[in-house]
């Protein structure tokens, strides 16, 4: 193994500190480009370089002397802050590692209605349709989405970021797009809503017929903080896309009975209602007829990939840490009991009566 200099940006957050855990790990030196304001859990064991990355261009100097073989950026969310990563580094490191995710795939655009198009075929590879619109996301969407990842701004595009990401000849980069992540300290909380219906001893989990049968794509935090590792870390891939995801293909009712198994729940996940015997609360506007599972062989094969926790332990981590760790700020809304036993009362009476 060749040992790396590799600078982290976004290396405080839910995923970037398990990446800095596993680089050190490997033997890598690490340097990490934070505010000051969150301390490393490594501390002592990286070189901090205080700034904003609003910054980057101005701590040039500093990037200069540390002098990085790779830079992994985290938390790329525009063209513009593409650009000045590039600018940044360029002449200093050999490669940059570009952190984007799935949100890039059409297939996402289809399933938030903001595409029209068909239904993309799954699953998605790296060579899969992207997004053609432009500014997806409103700014009333992105301002919700900010509270929890404030380094998001009102020029959201994975695709544009990757176009220019990738245009610098004189620094190549490797993209990696992200599944859904999970785990201990998911700043969204994806399981919970699960979690505390079953802790709350609820009879049954109500899901509309499409959204049960959805399948996503999912990772666990660790697993893939260990691709963003291999890809940064492997010289020969520059200029790669590599999705990094799990290979189950679970439906969201097969991943609710996995949670519930675990945490000895005897209820039921009822699958049988259509939208308009569903709880309002329970309804989102999203087309789950477009599934989201990415292919990631690629990785698997290129960089032998492979999850460095097994899924059962990586859901098991992250029940317990739900259970111990709720979310700040719970609507009860979201938690009307009453109407979810009404429509069992309302699907129970309508079986009974069917011929």
């Amino acid at each position: 193994m060749t040992r790396m200099r590799v600078m982290a940006i976004g290396a405080t957050g839910f995923i970037g500190r398990h990446v800095v855990a596993q680089l050190l790990e490997a033997g890598h030196e690490v340097a990490v480009l934070h505010r000051g304001n969150v301390p490393l859990s490594a501390s002592g064991s990286v070189t901090e370089i205080l700034g904003e990355r609003s910054n980057l261009i101005e701590l040039r100097n500093e990037f200069r002397k540390w002098a990085p073989d790779v830079v992994v950026d985290m938390i790329l969310s525009s063209a513009r802050q593409a650009h000045e990563t590039l600018e940044a580094f360029r002449g200093i490191a050999s490669r940059v590692a570009a952190i984007s995710s799935g949100d890039a795939y059409r297939a996402m655009a289809v399933l938030h209605r903001l595409d029209n198009g068909p239904i993309q075929p799954i699953p998605i590879t790296e060579d899969s349709a992207l997004r053609t619109e432009t500014k997806p996301y409103s700014a009333e969407a992105l301002a919700g989405v900010r509270l929890v990842f404030p380094w998001i701004n009102d020029e959201y595009d994975k695709v544009q970021v990757e176009k220019a990401i990738a245009s610098d000849s004189e620094l190549p980069a490797t993209i990696l797009r992200l599944p859904m992540v999970y785990g201990p300290g998911d700043p969204l909380h994806r399981l919970y809503s699960v979690v505390k219906r079953m802790l709350d001893g609820r009879p049954a989990i109500l899901q509309e017929q499409t959204f049960a049968q959805w399948v996503p794509c999912r990772g666990y935090v660790e697993n893939v903080a260990h691709g963003i590792v291999l890809a940064a870390t492997t010289e020969s891939v520059a200029g790669r896309i590599f999705n990094v995801a799990e290979q189950e293909r679970d439906t969201e009712a097969e991943w609710t009975a996995r949670i519930g198994s675990i945490l000895g729940w005897r209820g039921r996940v009822v699958v049988a209602l259509p939208p308009d015997a569903m709880p309002k609360h329970l309804l989102t506007p999203h087309k789950f007829e477009q599934h989201l599972f990415m292919d990631s062989s690629r990785i698997r094969a290129e960089l032998g990939y492979t999850e460095r926790v097994l899924v059962s332990e990586a859901l098991r981590r992250t029940i317990e840490w739900e259970k111990a760790n709720p979310p700040e700020r719970i609507d009860p809304a979201q938690y009307d009991y009453q109407a979810e036993d009404e429509a069992l009362t309302l699907l129970s009476t309508t079986r009974t009566a069917a011929p």
